[in-house]
Parts: C-alpha cells; structure tokens; sequence
C-alpha cells in the first residue's frame, strides 16, 4: 500500500500543521504494517516556485542553497517525532525531473498541452491566474488572493476542459475516493467552477527561473502543478530508469488485473480545491491512469488557535519543534492524533495536550503498567501463572478487550484515530477497575487466595501486551520499551489477526518495571 503526504513548501519552517499530517500518516502506515500490508510511507518538500526564488533574492543566497536550508529543518523534525517514513521527495532531485519532463514531453506530443497568450489577472501570493469569478459581493478580490496584478504573457496550458467530465462523474460514482464524505461533498460541489478553464503550467524564464525547464520549450519551466504534483509517482517508480534507486512502480500503484491497494493520498482541506481534488486527478486521467488508479484522498482539518487559523502574521504559530522538546515526542504525538476528529478543524490547547497525557498515558495507562507488572513481581515472582480457571469478572475483562480491539479496527479503517485511542482507553479504565474490584494487594496476605491472585495478575499482563500492539502505530518508542518489560521481544513483530487471549504462556517471566510515562509537570511561573 502506497501512503503519500502533501509535500512541505521549503518557504519557511515546518509548524504544527505539517506535523499533524506526517504523524497521521506515520500513524496509519504502521497500523498497516500491523495488519500485515506492504507499506511504503512516502512524503517530502517541494523545493521549487517563485516564492522559494523571491525569498533566497531577499536573503542574497542560491534558491538550491536557500531550499536545502528549510529541507534540513523539515527532515530534523520528522526525525524527531519518529517518522518511519520509506521514501523522500524533494523536487529538485534529478530522477523527479526526469520524469516530469517525460510527462511534459509525452502530453505534449499527444496535443495535451498547448501554447496561448493570456492577459488577466494574477495572484501573486497563490501564484496562480485568477477571473472576475473570484471577485467578492463587493467588486475586489479578497484578502486571500493577496497582491493582484494584470499580465499579459504566453504561456503553456494544460487541457483541463477535456477531463472535467470525466471528473464529475468519477467522483460522483466513487463514494470514497474522498473521505471524509463532507470533504467529497464540497469537492462535488466544486466541480463546476473548478474545471471549467484550462491550466496554465509554465511561468517564461524571465519571470521565473528556479524550476524544471520544459522538454519542448526551454525558454519556460514548468509551474508547480507539473512539478509538484508529480512527485506522488515519480519517487514511487513511475517512468524509472533501471538502477535508480526507486521502488517498483508496478508494486506501489494498482495494476489491470493486480491486487494492489488504491494508494491513499492525505492533504489538508485548504489544497483538496482545486489543486488534489481538481489538477491532480486529471493530470493521472489525461496521462492514461484508470479509474481504479486514482488515489484515495484523506483530507484532515486545521489545527486553529481560539478558532482562528494560525498564520505569521497574527504571531499565533505553533512550533512543534520547541513542543516536542518541552513536552516529549510522545506527548506531542498522541496529542495531534487524540484531539482532533479526522475532517475537521480543532483547536490547539496546550493545556489539554497536557492534561490527556498525563490522564490518559501516565495515570490511567502508566498506572495499568506499573500495577500488571509491579504486583507480578513482588506477590508472583515475575511469573505468569495461567491454567487456572476464569471467574465470571475474568471473562467480563476478556470480553472488554476483545470489543475494544474491534472497536479500534473499526476506527483505524475508518482513519479515525480519536476514536481509536478512545478504544484502548476503553480497556485500560475496565483494567484499572477490575484490579481495584480484585485488589492483588489484599489477596496477596492470604496463602488461601493465591490462584485468584495469580489469576488476576495474569489477566492484567496479558491486557498490557495486547495494548501494547495496539498502541504501538501511535507511540512505537513507549510500545517497545513496554514490549521489552513484558519480555516479550518477538510482540511488536505480531500482526492484529494473530491477537487471541493466550498471548502470554503459563509461566512465562516478565521484567521490572520502569516508568514509561512519566507525568509532565508543568511550574507555576
């Protein structure tokens, strides 16, 4: 299965919205993984554009020299937050451009692409042509279209019109090639606006030199929707040469007659229009891509500070940097994943960040973690003791942490991580209550009751590994440093279908614990 990010433009620093979507994405690829799919997680930078170009002239450096500077910050973060990702794109690599002009040159020869003269207006800050459609009620063109100029240039143009039709109905009769279905919604509701004029693709070298160079005109390169857009199959082996160090193509993308899986493609809502939900689809339909090839899009919501979207110029930015550092990677990881419902916008509250790690990690399963282990330990000897016969409170527990893993499925398929986390939460509080019901502590003082207590104590540690699995696409470092107290080094390596009670044999031997969540604690200023 095939897993692609938007790629980050290399104009400023990563902030807390490029991370949601990368840990999204890491997060549903190892949850892939766990289910027993060939994944390959891809994301990267598009390096190209004239506000890459313009930024550099500011600062007096190469636009190459400025990328690569904000490439690097880009790639220290993801490291960071632990993504595990498969492969890179970065525009400005030698294999992307030669697919893209391969592209060019081909829907060029095929009359795909043709030469006009336009004037009109352009936007400046989207860099992109703009009609008297894009007015307001009131006659101007808003704030969002930043500096609006008239031009009057030839150009390269894409014949967008010819698969506009095509679009409409794809997309009408595909309920989930977006999801979720409000964001297919607003797609469909698009449509009409969003295809009706070609696409012009190329910016003349004198206006714009940092980017790739049109195969059949190299007094032009090509603007970012043929550069940027084409990474998702360039770096996934589309059109590679032998020994270039790309996947398969034919591995990652749905094939006639294959049983691939429908890439899944994950943006956020501010690019589904046009660019991912319009250029996008039919740039692979006019290239020859099939129906059943067109990747799935996932489109998440904003992370907003007080319900306002954050930007440079209101100063509200989050740095996830500075908050993986302050807080932890993994409070900052289940966090992004926890509070927000997948589609929609939500609000970035460091004190609720705060307040579900400590609640949810540190007490509520850091409390399961301590007391399964711990007790095991101290009454048992580390060893697991399981031939004896459940009571009907036993059952009760096993029957809980078989509906919490459908549950967890179920959201997990349905790309709902809250819900998902909400799941093995769901488990941890019927652990917690089942041992303040069975108190090990008290059972432990009478030599009478110690098969319930090692009844009980088995039932805690046998819950803890398979959380732990479950846990482990969220927050792998805390899931293997668990894994590696239970003594259990083959667990992480366990596929979903292979969880069955029974994980832990009798008599198995299980290590001291260490704290793996330690609370954060915040100092009152």
């Amino acid at each position: 299965m095939l897993i692609t990010t938007a790629i980050d433009y290399t104009n400023g620093a990563p902030h807390i919205g490029h991370a949601y979507e990368k840990v999204l994405a890491d997060v549903l690829a190892r949850y892939e993984r766990v289910l027993g799919a060939e994944v390959f997680y891809l994301t990267g930078v598009d390096q190209h554009g004239q506000k890459v170009q313009q930024t550099a002239e500011k600062e007096g450096i190469n636009p190459a020299t400025f990328a690569a500077k904000k490439t690097k910050l880009f790639l220290n973060l993801w490291k960071k937050l632990g993504l595990q990702y498969d492969g890179w794109a970065a525009t400005t690599d030698e294999r992307h451009k030669a697919c893209v002009q391969a592209i060019l040159q081909d829907l060029f020869d095929r009359g795909q692409i043709y030469k006009k003269q336009y004037k009109g207006y352009y936007s400046v800050r989207q860099e992109q042509f703009i009609t008297d459609k894009e007015r307001g009620e009131d006659g101007e063109f808003g704030a969002e279209w930043g500096q609006v100029e008239e031009r009057d240039e030839e150009n390269y143009y894409f014949k967008l019109t010819e698969h506009s039709d095509w679009l409409k109905n794809y997309v009408s009769s595909t309920e989930d090639c977006v999801v979720p279905s409000f964001r297919r919604n607003e797609l469909i509701g698009a449509l009409d606006r969003a295809g009706e004029q070609d696409l012009c693709i190329s910016r003349p070298k004198e206006r714009l030199r940092w980017g790739i160079e049109l195969p059949f005109d190299t007094a032009f390169v090509t603007y970012v929707w043929f550069d940027a857009l084409i990474n998702y199959i360039s770096f996934a082996g589309y059109k590679a040469v032998a020994d270039s160090g790309l996947p398969d193509f034919s591995k990652l993308w749905p094939q006639p007659g294959g049983n691939t899986a429908r890439p899944l493609h994950i943006i956020g809502k501010d690019i589904l229009v046009p660019a991912h939900g319009v250029y996008w689809p039919c740039m692979l339909h006019a290239i020859g891509f099939t129906d059943e090839q067109i990747p799935q899009i996932l489109v998440h919501g904003w992370w907003n500070i007080s319900g306002e979207k954050m930007s440079k110029s209101l100063g509200n930015v989050v740095d996830p940097d500075e908050l993986a550092d302050k807080f932890g990677v993994d409070a900052l990881r289940y966090y992004l994943v926890r509070d927000i419902t997948i589609g929609r916008d939500s609000d970035f509250d460091l004190e609720r960040l705060v307040m579900l790690y400590n609640q949810e990690l540190a007490n509520e399963l850091g409390n399961l973690c301590n007391r399964a282990l711990n007790m095991t330990g101290r009454f048992c000897n580390s060893t697991v003791t399981t031939n004896h016969e459940p009571t009907p409170t036993d059952l009760e527990l096993r029957e809980s942490l078989v509906n919490a893993t459908a549950a967890y499925r179920t959201a997990m398929d349905a790309y709902d991580t809250a819900a998902a986390l909400k799941a093995i939460n769901a488990h941890v509080s019927h652990c917690n209550a089942y041992t303040e019901q069975n108190a090990p502590w008290a059972l432990a003082k009478d030599p009478e009751q110690k098969q319930r207590l090692e009844t009980v104590l088995a039932h805690l540690v046998e819950s803890l590994a398979q959380l732990t699995l479950l846990l482990s696409p969220f927050l792998p470092e805390p899931a293997a440093r668990l894994a590696n107290q239970l003594r259990l080094d083959s667990l992480l390596d366990m596929k979903l279908d292979q969880l069955e009670w029974g994980l832990i044999p009798d008599g198995h031997q299980t290590g001291k614990p260490k704290p793996v969540f330690p609370r954060i604690v915040i100092e009152e200023e």
